[in-house]
């Protein structure tokens, strides 16, 4: 049996070519959708706030290329330079540059809240999980487990790991894990219930998956938004908190850049001569803002759309 040869394609005209997009409207277009499906998800506000944090996370990744000077360089001949010139936010009260320091800072001022997050996250969520799933004592326990050390404060963990060991970032890291662990392990913990009283995970038991593949292939999925949604107000809680022991020369200690350690500088103050320490304070406050908007966007966008539109009517009606 012989088929029938196919039709020659034609070839595209020139003017079809022409108004085919080349590859820079392409991205374009890629970059103006992904920007509105992220102003429609975050807001204006939350958009916003995603900038900043990109820009500062950009700023710390990028450091060894964009700081003008290196962070510990002395030049005790140009003490307390003023903002312009070679030094664009002017020197501290042993000549180094200001901004090669806040550039340098933002490295250390992230990695800690970022590892802090992470240790809780990786200890957190499986016993969130586990606790979830096993349900009776085992969710029970772990219910009081968490609600002990939720009240427990932060600082107050990571003044006595320090006292314990000693002064530095690695004690302060690992006591504040410990202390942000509830934080996400009791919105995994919640989020986990309502999925595993779901249908579908009734149906999976009965196919005969294993508790393992229904957690990590559909449990976890689902309450992945919920507990991303906690992630940068818990990043903002650490950061604030590192800041603080840095401040109080239990963490990150002088003279490595760090904004905690900036802010430290009482002698400036004194002098007259505060812009280090406006500007570190003003970074902290800045970054941590972002962080607990962005989060609070995250937030409201996981919860049902039946509550959205509920509290819209509410604010409408004021």
């Amino acid at each position: 049996m012989t088929t029938a040869p196919t039709a020659p394609t034609a070839p595209a005209s020139p003017k079809a070519a022409a108004q085919r997009p080349g590859p820079a409207r392409r991205t374009a277009t890629t970059v103006t959708t992904t920007v509105r499906r992220l102003r429609a998800r975050l807001g204006v506000t939350g958009l916003v706030a995603l900038a900043w944090i990109v820009l500062v996370v950009a700023g710390a990744a990028l450091a060894p290329l964009v700081a003008p000077h290196d962070p510990d360089a002395q030049n005790l001949l140009n003490v307390y330079a003023p903002p312009g010139g070679e030094h664009l936010l002017g020197t501290d009260g042993t000549g180094r540059d200001i901004l090669s320091r806040l550039l340098w800072g933002a490295r250390t001022s992230l990695a800690g809240p970022a590892l802090v997050v992470l240790l809780s996250l990786v200890v957190g969520l499986p016993l969130a999980l586990a606790a979830a799933w096993r349900g009776g004592w085992a969710d029970a326990l772990a219910g009081r487990f968490l609600d002990i050390v939720f009240s427990l404060p932060a600082i107050l963990l990571a003044v006595l790991a320090v006292a314990v060991f000693r002064p530095g970032q690695t004690p302060a890291v690992l006591a504040l894990a410990v202390a942000y662990l509830p934080y996400v392990a009791r919105v995994a913990r919640s989020a986990a219930l309502r999925q595993r009283a779901m249908p579908y995970i009734a149906a999976l038991t009965v196919q005969g998956h294993s508790a393992t593949a229904i957690c990590v292939r559909h449990l976890l999925p689902n309450i992945a938004p919920v507990v991303g949604a906690q992630l940068p107000i818990a990043f903002a809680g650490a950061l604030m908190d590192l800041a603080a022991l840095s401040f109080l020369g239990l963490a990150v200690q002088s003279p490595q850049a760090d904004w905690g350690v900036l802010v430290n500088d009482a002698q400036a103050v004194l002098q007259g001569h505060s812009s280090q320490v406006v500007y570190a304070g003003a970074l902290i406050v800045a970054t941590v803002v972002a962080l607990t908007l962005l989060g609070d966007r995250l937030a409201d966008g996981t919860r049902p759309r039946r509550a959205r539109r509920s509290r819209i009517r509410a604010r409408r009606t004021r």
